[in-house]
């Protein structure tokens, strides 16, 4: 949500298939009229919200499997 209309796709592409990205979609940012900062830091911050969101939930599924085993245990 409120990203840059000209980086969305470079973005998308982060968050959802970073081994997809290549060196033309950065191009193509570029092209658009971002500068090199404007896009690393988009990119840094759209690779960092991905893992935060992995992390959560891998973390929010070990919490439910523990609770579970817990709650079958006499």
């Amino acid at each position: 949500a409120g990203v840059d209309e000209r980086a969305r796709v470079l973005i998308d592409k982060v968050a959802r298939q970073a081994w997809t990205v290549t060196d033309d979609d950065v191009a193509a940012a570029k092209a658009s009229g971002l500068s090199e900062d404007e896009i690393f830091e988009l990119v840094v911050c759209a690779a960092f919200g991905q893992a935060s969101r992995q992390l959560r939930s891998a973390l929010d599924a070990v919490d439910t499997a523990v609770a579970a085993r817990n709650r079958e245990r006499p």
